[in-house]
């Protein structure tokens, strides 16, 4: 027997969220949380009250989801004097720049496309990561702090010993949206590797339509 909703099952299989939306069948709680998002586009900033007035929902219900929408990035909040003139200053909500969205991609692709033929990837891996903070450190700790920037930069990197030397492993590529029609940023992730590292690097593997990792190897 087939059960629907949250954790549903079809064949013993689990269904995800994907799986429900792609049958037309949603959760009440995914459901509210569209609208609650929804409302926010269209009136761009709004408190927790004027949502619920607006969505016919309860305002201890609209508060629970704006937290979850807020704690994973999609909505954020700024707090403001009571727009009805009385009482404690309430917050207001709005679509996050992450949610909106944005034209970086498109711009950064025809910058790149624009300077290709005299792009120089070490004074730009040099823009990136300044290499002087690592200056006078022993090799483990600049690894170490190596690996701590680079996450910044959203790399999701990590660094192994290995018999040939210490290897960067970077799990995730922070250009993905154009790293396929400017393959030269991985000359750049090298140069920026071996500025911090004081060594030569090599990049012996690379993510293939953003499967598996991409590892540098210092020689």
């Amino acid at each position: 027997m087939t059960t629907m909703g949250m954790g549903a099952t079809h064949f013993g299989s689990p269904l995800t969220n994907t799986d429900l939306a792609s049958k037309g069948i949603f959760s009440p709680m995914i459901t509210a949380r569209h609208k609650v998002l929804a409302h926010l586009k269209k009136s761009r900033a709004a408190s927790a009250r004027e949502i619920a007035r607006a969505l016919k929902m309860s305002a201890p219900n609209v508060r629970h989801h704006l937290s979850v929408l807020c704690s994973d990035g999609r909505v954020e909040s700024t707090e403001v004097n009571n727009r009805e003139g009385r009482g404690r200053p309430e917050k207001l909500y709005s679509l996050s720049q992450a949610a909106l969205g944005d034209n970086l991609s498109a711009l950064t692709e025809a910058l790149l496309t624009e300077s290709s033929p005299r792009l120089n990837v070490e004074a730009l891996a040099g823009h990136i990561l300044n290499s002087s903070q690592f200056a006078n450190l022993p090799i483990t700790k600049r690894l170490v702090l190596l690996i701590e920037k680079i996450n910044e930069m959203h790399y999701q990197a990590r660094w192994e010993a290995s018999a040939e030397g210490p290897r960067v492993i970077l799990g995730r590529c922070p250009y993905a949206k154009v790293i396929a029609g400017h393959p030269e940023l991985c000359k750049m992730d090298a140069a920026m590797l071996k500025n911090a590292l004081g060594n030569q690097v090599e990049q012996t593997a690379k993510m293939e339509n953003l499967h598996g990792v991409c590892i540098f190897a210092m020689r």
